[in-house]
């Protein structure tokens, strides 16, 4: 694989999207929250007074039928696409560690970041949630659930767990749809 590719600067739409994405994270002790972006050139929206109700997971429903979305599925996707997604051949635009993360908040982390994702037009992102205790990890466990929530799953086109060399069982490859226009000419 090349590594020659110069990287492109985010628009400012996308600036944009990251700030709002953002607005309640803290940055690390000596780094700046915004470095990587260019200053805005718009007003930052003033928050609401009241404070908005955050996501919270959805409760765990009854046992139902497999979905389609099950790990490994792969629904409207065609059998080398596929192929590539299991065996991590696909190019992975961008990563989420949920490690040490609490359920409410990993879930919140997720919604986020393939909201933002999809809007950003990226494709392949990889989730890593660990693998737990004996295997058993909360977050592995319900990723698979929580991606087929109303939520996310009008986002998803397929996903599956990663390769070893991305995580393995303690990772996820996530296959986001395409933008649609709205209008085609």
């Amino acid at each position: 694989m090349r590594d020659d590719r110069r990287r492109r600067q985010p628009s400012h739409e996308e600036i944009r999207l990251w700030r709002h994405v953002t607005r309640d994270a803290k940055p690390l002790p000596g780094r700046d929250a915004l470095a990587d972006t260019e200053p805005a050139t718009e007003s930052p929206t003033p928050k609401p007074a009241t404070t908005a109700k955050r996501p919270q997971p959805p409760p765990a429903p009854p046992p139902s039928p497999p979905s389609i979305l099950e790990p490994g599925g792969k629904a409207d996707l065609d059998r080398r696409s596929a192929e590539r997604l299991a065996r991590g051949q696909m190019r992975i635009e961008a990563r989420l560690d949920l490690h040490g993360w609490a359920e409410a908040e990993a879930y919140e982390r997720l919604v986020a970041f393939l909201s933002a994702s999809h809007a950003m037009g990226r494709r392949c992102v990889l989730v890593i949630t660990g693998k737990g205790r004996e295997g058993r990890g909360v977050l592995k466990t319900n990723l698979p659930r929580w991606i087929n929530e109303a939520a996310l799953r009008p986002l998803v086109l397929a996903f599956t767990a990663a390769a070893i060399k991305d995580g393995g069982e303690g990772a996820f490859y996530v296959l986001l749809k395409r933008q649609r226009e709205k209008n085609p000419p």
